[in-house]
């Protein structure tokens, strides 16, 4: 949960970004973000899924299946990414990466634009 459910509560609550929408959007940049310091619970997720990427293999499972792929398509406007980022480093849930405010815009920044994470 950690950073995934902080980014979408900031998102979907002072927002009011659609709920199972951001959820869809924000896990596999979530996933990508923290997979270097939860390389156990992230390799199950991608051998669960039979990839080799797991934030990938996420991202990959919604866009085949008709889901949103940015928040730009889900109603965010460009001009809230700095506050999000924000948002999102003040109280931050505990999690397997440290949060830090300019890794934290660009995971927005690339959840924005839809770009499969790497």
């Amino acid at each position: 949960m950690s950073l995934h459910h902080k980014l979408c509560h900031v998102l979907g609550g002072a927002l009011g970004l659609p709920h199972a929408e951001t959820h869809t959007v924000i896990l596999p940049h979530a996933v990508a973000y923290n997979a270097a310091d939860a390389p156990v619970a992230i390799g199950r997720v991608a051998r669960a899924l039979g990839a080799g990427h797991a934030a990938q293999a996420l991202f990959d499972l919604a866009v085949t299946n008709g889901g949103p792929k940015s928040l730009r398509e889900i109603g965010m406007s460009y001009s809230d990414l700095d506050w999000a980022a924000e948002a999102a480093v003040q109280s931050p849930y505990w999690n397997p990466r440290s949060v830090e405010r300019h890794a934290i815009r660009k995971l927005l920044d690339d959840a924005y634009n839809g770009r499969r994470p790497s």
